[in-house]
């Protein structure tokens, strides 16, 4: 196995890896920009009715203001994301981990309640969740680990100690937020990572049933709920069957943009996690569709681009930040549907959560970084 210091040595006889005159993948740019102008648009439609409840109706734009300025930090990270080498990811890797960690466990000390859940944070004015970037810190140490384990990633000792132990230090922090959501994402993109680093499939499924373990010690009512919402309607029922109201009275082509009923109050968070309900009635089978097609292509492109970075570090970090949005669209998507019990997870682009749109295009933006290499001599590796 090679030694940290070869890594860092040959890391430094790329200087391909430093080069950011390419051009980045356009295609992928283009089907991320209009991800985010409908997710907008939508956003609207499906938040205006609650921002001027909020406001005793004076302001319709409450939501999507502020979610218009995350979007604006979002393009900035984006474009200044596309330009950072990969191996300033790599060298950051273990620092950004750190801080990660810290972030999480000071939520449970200084962390700001909002809707019931403790997992904010307010700095000098600014609200963030910081299990955002602890997704995007695991993905890159998960990158980091492939590269130095290499073949070795298929022995117990580093394709399960240790990633898992790098799991861990994520998951433990969020068990004790018991931010369900987040253990549930990150734990499905921790495996999809451990298979394509090359650990063993019996061993992955031992991970994924400690997660699901996991999952299942704090959902107990979700699945009840899940499996009869009917038995429940005015509590733990309501908001499935409120969402399936919404889905169903769509029909084929929708009732139009703008024109939801259910996003009148019936609707719970009809502007966050259940925004596909509130899709689906304005805008119809056909419409929802579209925007699955959308979603659809941009991950396909997105897999494309890792499929051909120039080294194996750049392939699994691409291929970690597309799985990590792919992963977000089909939870989200089940629950919204009721293919899947509720576990709070948004749809990326489209719903309402300015540190997750900031964090996600600032993601993207590495994936576009990793695109200017495509066109180079891959590097070869052990």
């Amino acid at each position: 196995m090679a030694s940290e210091r070869d890594l860092h040595a040959k890391e430094k006889r790329r200087p391909g890896l430093s080069r950011t005159g390419e051009s980045v993948d356009y295609p992928f740019l283009l089907l991320v920009l209009l991800l985010l102008t409908v997710g907008l648009a939508m956003l609207y439609s499906a938040s205006y009715a609650q921002s001027e409840y909020d406001t005793s109706y004076e302001i319709s734009t409450k939501y999507l203001q502020k979610q218009a300025v995350c979007a604006a930090i979002g393009l900035a990270a984006m474009f200044f994301f596309s330009r950072i080498p990969t191996g300033v990811w790599y060298r950051f890797a273990w620092p950004l981990y750190g801080v990660s960690i810290a972030l999480l466990l000071s939520v449970l000390v200084i962390g700001e309640e909002v809707n019931g859940a403790r997992r904010w944070i307010n700095l000098a004015g600014i609200q963030f969740q910081p299990s955002e970037i602890a997704k995007f810190t695991m993905i890159l140490l998960f990158a980091r680990l492939t590269r130095l384990y290499g073949q070795d990633a298929k022995t117990f000792r580093h394709g399960v100690l240790g990633f898992g132990l790098a799991l861990m230090g994520i998951l433990v922090p969020l068990a004790l937020e018991k931010h369900l959501s987040a253990i549930m994402l990150m734990g499905m993109v921790a495996v999809v990572m451990m298979f394509v680093a090359g650990t063993r499939t019996r061993w992955l499924l031992a991970v994924f049933v400690v997660v699901y373990i996991s999952f299942m010690g704090y959902a107990g009512d979700r699945v009840t709920a899940w499996l009869h919402p009917e038995l429940d309607p005015g509590d733990t029922g309501y908001q499935i069957l409120q969402s399936l109201y919404a889905i169903g009275s769509g029909g084929l082509f929708g009732l139009g943009y703008g024109k939801s009923r259910q996003k009148y109050l019936y609707l719970p968070f009809q502007y966050n996690d259940y925004i596909f309900a509130v899709i689906c009635e304005e805008l119809g089978l056909v419409g929802a569709m579209a925007i699955v097609a959308l979603f659809a292509v941009t991950i396909l492109r997105g897999y494309w681009i890792a499929l051909n970075a120039r080294d194996r570090f750049s392939t699994v970090l691409a291929a970690g930040l597309v799985t990590l949005i792919a992963v977000q669209t089909i939870l989200n998507l089940c629950v919204v549907t009721n293919l899947l019990p509720s576990t709070g997870i948004a749809l990326p682009f489209f719903s309402y959560g300015g540190t997750a749109l900031a964090v996600n295009l600032g993601e993207m933006g590495i994936v576009l970084g990793i695109s200017r290499g495509r066109n180079r001599r891959k590097i070869q590796e052990a």
